[in-house]
């Protein structure tokens, strides 16, 4: 069945006339009422006539400002996080000690030796801080492979939509790739020898229960939290703030929301 474009055309008035969709939300609707027959383009192409936005945002312009935000947004919280305290001396992003530590910390201040799990802690910070410069070029190849369709998924979402989808379908991939980075990170800030010595003094102390932590999941896992923390953050200024539109293309589709 062929859909007629004055046919379309009445819908699309009728749809954005009767509601408050979104840009994006027309073309589901207007899609759901004349069925899978009618392409995307064609209904892009009836909105911009009977809505008189001439010079309408191409889905490919919308594409690739969420790309282009994440991605400057991305390299501004590394670099902001790649320094020292980056991680350890902010509250909101500080990865502590893993649960399972916290029994060993308990036993050693029992014999004098707390301050060496407060060793431990600071170090694991020092490692996600010298890992997050390593994984930019990560987080950019990742942004680059979102398609169109996870794009419009998120478009008429809040002001951290980008940055929560992005982190639910590319988390996984981030943390195996992240993986090798904070374990040589790790061993480079002196992490690795300081749990072993730890955990040494621990098992010297009798009747003491096994404990054992995965100190390289910990850091990944704490390191993404704080890149996506502060990743929503600049999404939602880049959303919300012109001053923060730092290129024409952000300002012509977050200006246009």
């Amino acid at each position: 069945m062929i859909i007629k474009k004055p046919l379309i055309c009445a819908l699309t008035i009728a749809v954005i006339g009767a509601s408050s969709f979104s840009h994006a939300s027309w073309f589901d609707k207007i899609k759901e009422v004349v069925g899978n027959n009618v392409s995307t383009e064609q209904v892009e192409s009836v909105v911009k006539s009977a809505t008189g936005e001439s010079a309408s945002l191409s889905t490919e312009e919308i594409s690739a400002a969420f790309k282009q935000a994440l991605e400057i947004g991305s390299k501004k919280v590394v670099d902001q996080l790649a320094t020292a305290d980056g991680f350890n001396g902010d509250s909101a992003i500080r990865i502590p000690l893993p649960e399972k530590m916290q029994t060993v910390k308990k036993w050693l201040g029992k014999v004098g030796l707390g301050d060496r799990m407060d060793d431990l802690e600071v170090s694991l910070n020092r490692a996600a801080e010298n890992a997050t410069p390593k994984a930019k070029a990560l987080f950019v190849d990742a942004i680059k492979a979102m398609s169109f369709d996870d794009v419009r998924n998120i478009y008429s979402g809040g002001d951290n939509a980008a940055t929560e989808y992005f982190r639910e379908k590319m988390t996984p991939e981030l943390s195996k790739e992240m993986e090798p980075l904070v374990q040589n990170s790790l061993a480079e800030v002196g992490a690795v020898k300081l749990y072993d010595d730890v955990m040494g003094d621990y098992k010297n102390i009798p009747f003491v229960p096994d404990v054992k932590a995965d100190l390289v999941s910990h850091v990944v896992d704490g390191g993404l939290d704080g890149i996506f923390h502060y990743l929503a953050k600049e999404e939602a200024a880049i959303r919300q703030n012109p001053v923060k539109r730092t290129t024409e293309l952000l300002e012509r589709v977050f200006g246009a929301e």
